[in-house]
């Protein structure tokens, strides 16, 4: 999905640039904030990834770049962990004035331990999910271990990070020296999710233990296994994002949506101009994504249209036939429904071979579990050829398409 693109001014007056990501409808069930890693931005794969996940459950996501960081104004060099907690601060007061107080907030590396902070300070806040946090801000000390002496002697030294060069100065080490998570922790009393991958070789898997042993319950802590520091799979951007969605909503004050807010239409659906064909779904109540395998350039992340009509058809078969046999008291089970679809030659048509000749045949087989005898069962067959879905599709179908003004 496409995000909204926006800046915020923090409390030094720089704007910081920020995306939000707003579910298909933009009646979202609360606001959460994102806080990339160390010298990140908020253009990395895996958070924009995170981030939609988050949307598509219906959750409205800012993600923003720290100072000095990204598109935001200033200069990395003059950051400080303590800025950054600033800059999560502010985030919170815009989405406040302008939307609606976070109540979640969301870090990765750094960042994470950055939002561990920043949420003692946001009333609001009562949820916190880190991804790969270090139990100790001072931890990315061995980024750049090789020139902290040199740091100590000139007060400040250009560092290379990922291939990129940053300057970092003295003030940048002693304000992480100054933040002990740990004891920070013990004074907190709210709800916490520690992701974390067992094979993190940036932050250990042993921060995750520390962070989860200084909190105080509600703590829950889910393992990322196989997935690397930066989470680079798309599918385990995706898994953080739909864990994180999951949990929180225990722990947020959200009231669930009682009117459809589509325009007056029960379905919505959204295709952006990203890589792939990747489809949201939203209809009055939930969020479903379709989309194409990946032989014919989809990501394979939900079912494809036909598979979708298919489960319409199985799902409204089994329904009508337990309707049907728990009016008849008959002892019915179990209904499982075997769907096929493909295209067939019509045999009547003169054009046979042509393919616009060709009908669509759905094949339909019945698994019926209970005492029922032959009679009862043969009943059962032709109720399932009367259910609306059914009807539907063998009915005479209009479909008007028109334009949004």
């Amino acid at each position: 999905m496409n995000p909204t693109k926006l800046t915020f001014p923090n409390s030094k007056g720089l704007d910081l640039a920020a995306d939000l990501y707003q579910p298909l409808d933009r009646v979202p069930k609360f606001y959460a904030i994102f806080a990339h890693c160390f010298t990140c931005s908020k253009n990395l794969s895996s958070v924009t990834r995170i981030c939609t996940a988050l949307s598509q459950e219906g959750i409205a996501v800012l993600s923003f770049d720290f100072t000095g960081l990204g598109m935001s104004e200033g200069d990395f060099k003059e950051s400080t962990f303590s800025a950054n907690i600033s800059d999560l601060v502010d985030a919170a007061a815009y989405l406040k004035e302008h939307y609606a107080a976070p109540q979640l907030l969301i870090g990765h590396s750094l960042g994470g331990a950055a939002v561990l902070y920043a949420a003692s300070e946001l009333d609001a806040v009562s949820a916190i999910a880190t991804i790969g946090a270090p139990a100790d801000p001072g931890h990315v000390r061995h980024l750049f271990e090789g020139d902290v002496e040199e740091i100590e002697k000139s007060g400040k030294a250009q560092v290379n990070i990922g291939g990129r060069p940053f300057a970092i100065d003295k003030q940048f080490i002693e304000d992480l020296e100054q933040k002990p998570l740990s004891s920070f922790l013990k004074k907190m009393r709210k709800s916490i999710l520690i992701l974390h991958s067992p094979q993190d070789k940036i932050v250990e898997i042993e921060n995750a233990q520390e962070i989860y042993q200084s909190a105080f319950h509600p703590k829950s802590f889910v393992s990322l296994d196989g997935a690397d520091h930066l989470l680079k799979k798309e599918k385990d951007a995706m898994y953080a994002g739909q864990v994180i969605a999951s949990w929180s909503v225990r722990y947020v004050d959200h009231e669930e949506v009682k009117e459809n807010q589509t325009k007056g239409n029960p379905v919505m659906v959204r295709l952006t101009d990203g890589p792939g064909y990747t489809t949201e779904i939203k209809t009055p109540y939930h969020h479903l994504i379709a989309d194409e395998p990946i032989e014919v350039g989809g990501k394979n992340l939900g079912p494809n249209p036909y598979d979708f009509l298919m489960a319409s058809l199985g799902s409204c078969t089994a329904m009508t036939l337990k309707m049907y046999a728990a009016r008849k008291k008959w002892d019915l089970k179990e209904v499982r429904v075997y769907l096929n679809h493909e295209k067939v030659h019509k045999e009547d048509s003169e054009q046979a071979e042509q393919e616009s000749a060709k009908v669509s045949q759905f094949t339909r087989l019945l698994e019926l579990e209970g005492e029922l005898d032959g009679e009862q069962r043969n009943r059962l067959l032709e109720i399932a050829n009367r259910c609306p879905v059914h009807r539907t599709l063998e009915d005479d179908i209009l479909i008007q398409t028109m334009l949004a003004k």
